[in-house]
């Protein structure tokens, strides 16, 4: 009987071990508070809790494990699972994401971004500069083009740029240098205080953003339609950890990019929905630019980076100009097909 017993307790212990080895726990880096830009990220938590019956779980911390600038470095060494970073905050690292960064690309919407950014995110130069760091691209963050808020009399004219210092990354910050102002690189995080310091006179954000990171409190104007680019933002996951989940949790995480990206997209247009209402709140004008203005700054700005962009990627033994016609011809067929 004893033998019995022990024969059973035995089995139990060796179904529980078993059981608790299916269990998978990855820590996920982001920064800031939640908010629009990682509903994607925790939607994706969500669904991959579900799927798996809470086997596979994550939890997503917002600066507890790492700096911004330093998640992509979290990923290679393996500090975490997942992480979330910006293009921008070191383009020496991410050469080839770089290109979504270029001023002016003629990108109009969320649906749009998503489409450009998750082609270059399959081609084969990105895949493997990103293996450089262990990392693999996961989903994007799309993100509305970019605008200015600022303090004092609203700058409508290319000329109000000249020495004007402004908050602003990557592709951004070089376009904005292009016609006099003087772009700074400090990080989401840090721009209120950079605005009211006197840092900088502007900050450069996708509209949840300002909300997020309370530039929009310091506002006295917005420019609603200068649309001068965007930053691209991937979720990336460490590849010995994704490689190491079985085929049932590597689908539970695959199947589930999708969904997460839908609700990204249904949760991003309700926000600009009530954008102008939290502008007339806070008191802050909503300035438009004159087409003219703007024709002037893609002039100034655009085909320069472009071509300077493009120089410096084939100098370095990467496909620039094959990326930048990936974009626009990604464009194309995502117009075609709407």
């Amino acid at each position: 009987m004893n033998k019995m017993i022990g024969a059973g307790v035995t089995a139990a212990l060796s179904f529980a071990f078993a059981g608790e080895a299916l269990a998978v726990e990855w820590n996920v880096s982001v920064w800031g508070k939640r908010r629009a830009f990682t509903e994607h990220v925790e939607k994706l938590a969500e669904l991959v809790a579900e799927k798996t019956d809470g086997e596979f779980t994550m939890n997503v911390s917002y600066g507890g494990l790492s700096n911004n600038k330093e998640n992509l470095d979290g990923i290679s060494i393996g500090a975490f699972e997942m992480a979330q970073f910006c293009a921008g905050y070191h383009p020496d690292k991410n050469r080839v994401i770089t290109v979504l960064e270029l001023p002016f690309l003629g990108v109009s919407n969320l649906e749009e971004e998503m489409a450009v950014s998750t082609a270059v995110y399959n081609h084969p130069a990105a895949t493997e500069e990103m293996e450089q760091w262990n990392a693999k691209l996961l989903m994007t963050s799309p993100m509305p083009q970019y605008n200015l808020v600022g303090t004092g009399e609203p700058r409508d004219e290319l000329a109000d740029f000249e020495g004007m210092r402004v908050r602003a990354t990557g592709g951004l910050g070089e376009a904005f240098k292009a016609v006099g102002a003087v772009p700074t690189s400090v990080t989401a995080t840090e721009a209120y205080q950079a605005m009211e310091s006197g840092v900088v006179d502007t900050v450069s954000f996708a509209q949840h953003a300002h909300l997020s990171f309370g530039t929009i409190n310091q506002a006295d104007w917005w420019t609603a339609n200068l649309n001068p680019g965007t930053v691209n933002c991937p979720v990336v996951v460490n590849i010995d950890a994704y490689e190491g989940l079985s085929d049932e949790h590597r689908e539970a995480l695959d199947s589930s990019v999708p969904e997460a990206l839908d609700h990204y997209l249904a949760n991003y247009g309700e926000l600009l929905k009530r954008w102008d209402s939290v502008l007339e709140e806070k008191g802050v004008e909503k300035v438009m630019i004159s087409d003219s203005v703007k024709e002037e700054f893609k002039a100034q700005a655009a085909d320069p980076a472009r071509e300077a962009w493009i120089e410096e990627m084939e100098a370095q033994g990467l496909p620039g100009q094959e990326l930048y016609d990936l974009v626009q011809s990604t464009l194309e067929e995502q117009r075609a097909s709407n």
